[in-house]
């Protein structure tokens, strides 16, 4: 990034500033698309096994997503059990007399 602010400051071409503002700009959103893309699942999950969905922040920090997943495998989740389903499928129809 030191790089690129020393490059915009002695710039002979106005183009080229242009250009490299724009690289930023769609890194900083391939960054952010990236980091939804871990980050909402891990939400469903934390939901479904009884934490709070905001511990998926924890997945920003290095190593983040192995201790949350650590944490996962150990504890004991506190999910309450899906209800019976309510329509059965019917029972299948007697094979036809064999002559």
């Amino acid at each position: 990034m030191q790089y690129l602010a020393f490059f915009l400051q002695d710039n002979p071409m106005p183009s080229v500033a242009g250009a490299a503002m724009a690289i930023v700009v769609i890194v900083l959103i391939v960054i952010l698309v990236c980091l939804a893309i871990i980050l909402i699942p891990f939400g469903f999950i934390l939901k479904k096994a009884g934490f709070s969905p905001w511990l998926t922040l924890i997945n920003i920090v290095p190593l983040g997503t192995l201790i949350l997943l650590y944490v996962l495998a150990f504890s004991t989740w506190n999910v309450v059990p899906a209800p019976p389903p309510v329509w059965q499928q019917p029972p299948h129809p007697p094979f036809p007399p064999q002559a």
